[in-house]
């Protein structure tokens, strides 16, 4: 809401409960507290009924039946407006901005006007460009703001507000640092929420950066680096129309991490999303088991996109001449003619596209060599038929001295125009012509073709001569159900080959219909997790987004995946090349500095030469070790998750732990989530019981793996570490 206010710091650092966690140290500081509350509660009553408003007018429009696709289309658009207006329930309005020439502006979930003020703005919404001075600006950077105010609401009351002065009289570091401080030190639910009363300046340029090409964003544990990617989709969409109506896919680890996700967008009003793993991208594929490190490196190089091409080009028929039987005849089509349409038919189109292609000018060429054909032979007819007519003119012509002659090319034998159409057409129609091209330029099936080349060690040599003997041998001796890393080589071959029919769209909503067709092109990609990624999954990722509007957020500290690469540079170069832009997140919001002062050892055991993002709170509780003997582990362990959860009740715990252990573990704590540091990572517990860390420091990349361990927590960190095993005497 746009309006002049006689600006007072009077309230400055105002909220329900001081930081110290007593009582306001004056009755002046209470009465302003009470004061700032009641007038935010004031705007809060005004915006919610405008919301109400909305929504029941919105309510009473799609009530309305839809009779035509434009009408249907517009029902989707208000079905969508009413939606975010429904999920802005909590949190409508979180701040307000005070310029320094008396404007107010206030700052919500959703952008409203004020009916009563000529469609003035009531509430700016976060995403649109006024409401950016209330994550950017500084005491040294005000952007013409003296003071910035987070409100903090529960359902529709005021329960606090915390004033900023933006006039450099108080100098913080992070923006809205009670409120912030405040949303950390909540307990987890198990399920990440939005933070847009309470992003940060480095986070929110990274989430308004133009969508130009691919950008990476690098963010050690606790940056937000997920929240950032999230928050930057619901900023795109709309910023960025168009973009909601290819649909936005969104690319995490796991499973359990999507779960872990899953109400963000929606909360934020974005439905149009695709959430999946590279695992399930394709629809009808499942993964049927694991596989080695070793394989999965091999067949994870970038080097099985060219392997691919020439497999599927060895493929495609070769010029030859063609012998088509048509109405009883024969007729030849030349190879040197076939050639030519199979290079125009080939240039630029995957196998099966190229095929039709080929086969609608089969069809022509057939029906002119028919034409041709047809023609000739009433040429030859016509001679012997103009002799005749020759001879009946001299008759007559002596009979009745006519000086009008006959000739044959009154029975000339050409064929129109629509007769040759006509003639394509029921070519096009018959199934013998179909069943010969289809015998000559077979329907191929990606799975079949890739397993066919997986199997065959002189294909591989043939067509992969960059692997070496032993690295063809074990491809070719994996069983025949599909491992993570094939799902690439799948997708890719499918692209080659294309589709032999054009998709037909299933489902009434957008994201539905984009998860069903595999060839879907995305306004957007988020790769979440991207240090994991392949350079066949990073082909899978610009293959779905050729536009190579990306954004990939990751901690190349915390890569686990059996590839080598160790910068961002290595992972991406073989797929994006030079053409990607870098981003950073550098401060610590989550973790607390407690535990960030462990990670600098074993980041440098990891290889890195990166410094650990710096922590900017405290939780006050020093991780703690119990040593036990490895018969004691499963005691040890309910022992300690039962001490934990009545410490963080309400809240969460989980625990990490070696891959040998999980299933031993899972047997007596089964009301905790127990995981691989693979397996937990981007998720978050109040506290973390992280089991035997030498044994997961001893796993493959396993220091990259102990830092994602040691750093899931907000809270409190706690080790069972275990004593060497004596060795049998």
């Amino acid at each position: 809401m746009r309006r002049k206010a006689a600006l007072s710091n009077s309230t400055a650092g105002v909220s329900d409960v001081p930081p110290d966690g007593g009582l306001p140290t004056s009755a002046a500081e209470g009465v302003a507290r009470r004061n700032a509350v009641a007038e935010e509660q004031a705007f809060l009553d005004v915006a919610t009924a405008r919301r109400d408003r909305l929504a029941d007018h919105l309510l009473v429009e799609l009530s309305a039946e839809a009779l035509d696709a434009m009408e249907q289309a517009r029902q989707r658009m208000l079905r969508q407006q009413y939606e975010e207006l429904r999920r802005a329930q909590d949190g409508l309005v979180f701040g307000r901005l005070d310029s320094l020439d008396g404007t107010v502006r206030h700052v919500g979930r959703v952008g409203l006007r004020d009916e009563d003020k000529g469609g003035e703005p009531l509430l700016v919404d976060w995403r649109a460009p006024a409401a950016r001075p209330f994550y950017t600006a500084t005491a040294g950077d005000p952007q013409g703001q003296a003071r910035r105010r987070h409100i903090r609401t529960t359902g529709s009351t005021v329960v606090g507000v915390d004033d900023e002065p933006l006039d450099g009289t108080v100098t913080a570091e992070l923006v809205g640092e009670g409120a912030l401080l405040a949303a950390l030190d909540q307990r987890r639910t198990g399920h990440m929420s939005t933070a847009i009363s309470t992003l940060q300046r480095e986070q929110d340029d990274i989430i308004r950066a133009e969508a130009t090409g691919p950008l990476i964003v690098q963010g050690g544990p606790g940056t937000g680096k997920t929240v950032v990617a999230l928050h930057r989709v619901a900023y795109l969409l709309f910023t960025h129309r168009t973009m909601a109506d290819q649909a936005v896919l969104v690319l995490g680890p796991s499973p359990r991490f999507l779960q872990y996700i899953g109400q963000v967008l929606p909360a934020l009003g974005e439905t149009a999303v695709v959430a999946a793993t590279c695992d399930t991208l394709l629809a009808d594929v499942q993964v049927g088991r694991d596989e080695s490190r070793l394989l999965s490196e091999i067949k994870g190089r970038a080097l099985w996109q060219p392997t691919l091409e020439r497999y599927v080009a060895s493929l495609l028929p070769r010029p030859r001449e063609l012998k088509l039987r048509w109405e009883g005849d024969f007729y030849v089509i030349t190879a040197a003619t076939v050639a030519q349409a199979l290079a125009s038919a080939t240039q630029g189109r995957p196998y099966h596209r190229a095929r039709a292609a080929f086969a609608e000018q089969l069809h022509h060429l057939l029906a002119d060599v028919v034409a041709e054909q047809r023609e000739a032979l009433m040429d030859e007819m016509e001679e012997g038929f103009e002799d005749i007519l020759a001879r009946v003119d001299r008759s007559m012509a002596d009979e009745h001295h006519s000086t009008r002659p006959s000739t044959g090319s009154q029975v000339a034998g050409l064929l129109s125009e629509d007769e040759i159409e006509h003639l394509r057409a029921r070519i096009a129609e018959n199934a013998t012509i179909a069943r010969f091209i289809e015998a000559w330029w077979p329907t191929l099936d990606p799975e079949t073709l890739l397993g066919d080349l997986l199997a065959d060690r002189t294909l591989l040599a043939r067509f992969a001569p960059q692997l070496s003997p032993d690295e063809i041998t074990a491809v070719a001796a994996e069983p025949a159900s599909w491992a993570p890393s094939d799902i690439p080589l799948l997708d890719a071959l499918a692209d080659l080959l294309g589709e032999v029919d054009a998709p037909q769209p299933q489902g009434e909503f957008l994201a539905d219909r984009a998860r069903r067709q595999r060839g879907w092109v995305y306004g957007h990609v988020v790769v979440d997790e991207a240090q994991e990624l392949s350079e066949m999954q990073w082909h899978m990722v610009l293959r779905r987004c050729p536009s190579r509007s990306i954004t990939a957020v990751g901690d190349i500290d915390q890569a686990e995946a059996a590839h080598r690469h160790t910068s961002w540079a290595q992972a991406v170069q073989a797929v994006l090349g030079d053409r990607w832009t870098a981003a950073e997140l550098t401060i610590c919001y989550r973790t607390p500095r407690e535990v960030m002062d462990l990670t600098e050892p074993v980041l440098k055991k990891a290889g890195s030469h990166n410094a650990p993002p710096r922590a900017v709170r405290s939780s006050g509780i020093v991780p703690w070790e119990l040593t036990i003997a490895p018969a004691e582990l499963a005691s040890a362990a309910v022992e300690a998750v039962r001490q934990l959860q009545q410490r963080w009740r309400g809240g969460t715990v989980g625990v990490v732990a070696p891959a040998d252990r999980i299933a031993e573990l899972q047997t007596v704590l089964s009301d905790v989530p127990v995981l691989t540091a693979t397996q937990s990572k981007g998720l978050e517990w109040d506290a973390t019981l992280l089991i035997d860390p030498e044994g997961v420091a001893a796993e493959p990349r396993g220091w990259n793996g102990l830092y994602v361990a040691l750093t899931r927590c907000t809270q409190e960190l706690g080790q069972l570490i275990l004593t060497p095993q004596s060795p049998p005497r």
